[in-house]
């Protein structure tokens, strides 16, 4: 690792949090104190990850709901390893030509007519988050469903203060917010988009979390509950069914492992495409002195952009369910494949490479990581997609559902196209690095397409920058898939002009991806915990411990 004292200088926003008993990294500080709630009670990282996925459904509605899908990437003390792949699938009565699709061009290439892929009643998939939080409890966790669920429970029905970040996430979306009533009478209240700094009660979702927390998952989906789904989809022309609800199962799967530098890492497998995708990248770059030609110069940013093109294009090319497509996994990450492919890379001059990878991916979904003083460490990736999902509620339930039938090609014949039962392919890259067989780090972040690219940049941070945890987190990054190379503002005037010359179409963008966060582990038992700048991450960590046995407030001084 590189002297940190090498980093070209840039302002970190904001400050990590370090402790030996549990660290908490989500983007909303409630959330982060739900996690510490259960720590402190005495659950462990795979409680507090699912206290504060549920407490997110509240204080992040537009992010992250139990109508959606995602993926948690485990590995426990005791060295279990475990993917938990909750992801949404298409209704079993779907047809891969049921949209009609605009376009046969980008970039409206995914629109389809009436939007109905992607807003409403008809953009709605099957869900996994709920039977995939509650299965990761029942397998990893020490406490109850009902113990989990309270801090939720508690925001919904007392309610919480909007953040700015809410405000104009609302006020961005109010045309289509206002098509529906039930949307609209929560965050629309008498018309009147809700402001920083407003109370939003949820009475009727905190009622759905009360009945979950006495009668489990099943209540979704296959109790009252999917009956209530049933109706109401059927009676707008919905395609998801009880009997799709009853089929649904998660998948428990074998992580994607690599290593980068003696660095072994290990995340997502299909049909999350970031767990494939970060360790081909990363075995590109061992074949350069990333090290040596430094953070933030050309040569370093022309070889990241380059590796994401090729990565990119073998994406579109065979990164889907693997129950419907088969996925060359072994190919993809070894090291001779990158050496195959390396010789692609010209070091004077931006290949081309125009990958139309499906982009209509939301940017708008969480992130969670979490770490215990047992040693179990949790990186979970969750969404609704788009901001939020369907811009539906279920009546009398304040459930908002997903629109992730927004992520199937809608034309036929293709990797990506809609088929029966099919799960959604997403940009998930949920990470845990171990060195010598022990947790590392764990990091990840939400922001779609864009997350794999994030992710791979954070651990060249790392590894070859030698970057604290909070710089690597802050730094500036750089995206393309042969389109144009978004770099962020943080890049110097003369990166910008040496890229454009060697042919690569430089566009300065606020920010790629979202907010990142990641948590550090040292060999003297602390554990670090750091947010970035692009969303209202908070790391919360818990230092201290009881009081040593035997000791007492006001001791009898005769012995009684």
């Amino acid at each position: 690792m590189t002297d940190p004292t090498s980093v070209p200088p840039f302002n970190c926003e904001k400050s990590p949090a370090i402790g030996a008993k549990g660290v908490a990294v989500t983007n909303h500080p409630l959330a982060s104190a739900a996690a510490m709630e259960i720590l402190a009670l005495g659950g462990n990282a795979a409680d507090a990850t699912a206290a504060a996925l549920f407490a997110l459904t509240v204080v992040e509605p537009m992010m992250v709901g139990i109508f959606g899908g995602g993926c948690a990437v485990i590995r426990m003390a005791d060295g279990r390893e475990a993917v938990i792949d909750g992801l949404c699938t298409a209704p079993l009565g779907c047809k891969p030509d049921q949209y009609r699709p605009i376009s046969n061009t980008w970039p409206t290439y995914m629109e389809t007519e009436g939007r109905e892929n992607r807003v409403g009643i008809r953009s709605i998939a099957v869900p996994g988050n709920l039977r995939a939080w509650c299965e990761m409890l029942g397998e990893f966790g020490k406490l109850t469903l009902s113990e989990v669920l309270a801090p939720a429970i508690r925001l919904a029905e007392n309610g919480f203060i909007v953040t700015p970040y809410l405000e104009n996430c609302i006020a961005e979306h109010v045309d289509d917010l206002s098509l529906d009533p039930a949307i609209s009478a929560i965050f629309l209240p008498d018309g009147t988009p809700l402001k920083a700094g407003d109370r939003l009660i949820q009475s009727d979702y905190a009622r759905t979390l009360r009945r979950i927390s006495a009668e489990g998952p099943d209540l979704l989906y296959r109790g009252d509950l999917a009956r209530v789904i049933h109706d109401f989809m059927q009676g707008g022309g919905g395609y998801v069914t009880a009997d799709d609800l009853a089929s649904y199962r998660t998948e428990w799967r074998e992580p994607v492992r690599g290593t980068y530098r003696g660095v072994d890492l290990i995340g997502p497998p299909p049909p999350c495409s970031g767990g494939v995708h970060v360790i081909q990248m990363l075995n590109l770059m061992e074949g350069y002195d990333i090290t040596g030609k430094g953070f933030g110069t050309p040569e370093t940013v022309h070889l990241v952009l380059e590796a994401l093109k090729i990565a990119a294009a073998d994406r579109r090319a065979t990164t889907a369910d693997p129950a419907f497509v088969n996925v060359p996994i072994e190919r993809l990450i070894s090291k001779s494949y990158a050496e195959e492919r390396r010789p692609e890379i010209r070091p004077d001059a931006a290949s081309v490479h125009v990958s139309k990878v499906l982009l209509r991916e939301s940017d708008n979904t969480t992130h969670v990581t979490m770490a215990d003083s047992e040693g179990n460490v949790v990186s979970s990736t969750q969404t609704i997609n788009s901001l939020f999902g369907a811009r539906v509620v279920i009546p009398g339930t304040g459930i908002i559902p997903n629109n992730y039938m927004y992520l199937f090609d809608p034309h036929p014949g293709n990797a990506l196209s809609l088929e029966a039962g099919k799960r959604i392919t997403s940009g998930i890259s949920a990470f845990i690095a171990l060195r010598e067989n022990r947790p590392y780090f764990a990091v990840g972040l939400p922001g779609a397409h864009r997350i794999p690219a994030c992710v791979f940049q954070a651990i060249m941070n790392i590894v070859d920058h030698g970057m604290s945890l909070q710089q690597a987190v802050e730094a500036p990054r750089v995206f393309t898939q042969g389109q144009e190379a978004e770099l962020e503002k943080g890049f110097a005037a003369e990166t910008r002009a040496a890229l454009a010359a060697l042919g690569h179409d430089v566009q300065e963008v606020p920010h790629v991806g979202g907010g990142m966060g990641i948590i550090g582990f040292q060999e003297n038992g602390l554990m670090e915990g750091a947010a970035c700048w692009r969303a209202d991450g908070t790391v919360m960590a818990i230092g201290g411990g009881l009081a040593r046995p035997g000791v007492s407030f006001w001791p009898d001084p005769h012995g009684r």
